[in-house]
């Protein structure tokens, strides 16, 4: 089964535009985590290039059958808004995040208003 949804964020730098995300469940799950890959591009110390995702909760050394949904939903946009560069999928991106944040804000920022979707209106 596959999931696709955009998500939007309410706070710096990411809340210039919206992002759609895809999340596959296998045929074993919930016995295997689901897979969630970004669409549209991100500019973020623990998303690739390719939309893969630097997620803990989800790899395969710390899923649990019994964590929902709503609970992986909830550590990525935590992850979203708060990037963890000792888990980095883009080394570049994380010593900037750790080195000079107002320069990865900028960047994360214009890089959001050139590549992401527009924001659903209320």
């Amino acid at each position: 089964m596959t999931s696709a949804r955009r998500l939007t964020r309410d706070c710096p730098p990411y809340d210039k535009g919206a992002f759609r995300i895809e999340i596959i469940f296998p045929a074993e799950y919930p016995f295997k985590p689901p897979k969630i890959t970004f669409k549209t591009k991100i500019y973020h110390p623990n998303i690739d290039e390719k939309g893969q995702v630097c997620l803990p909760i989800i790899s395969v050394e710390n899923w649990k059958p019994a964590t929902k949904t709503c609970q992986v939903i909830q550590c990525l946009v935590a992850m979203v808004n708060m990037p963890q560069p000792e888990h980095p999928l883009r080394a570049d991106l994380a010593e900037e995040y750790t080195k000079d944040r107002a320069k990865f804000m900028k960047n994360a920022e214009e890089f959001t208003k050139k590549h992401s979707e527009k924001r659903p209106v209320d």
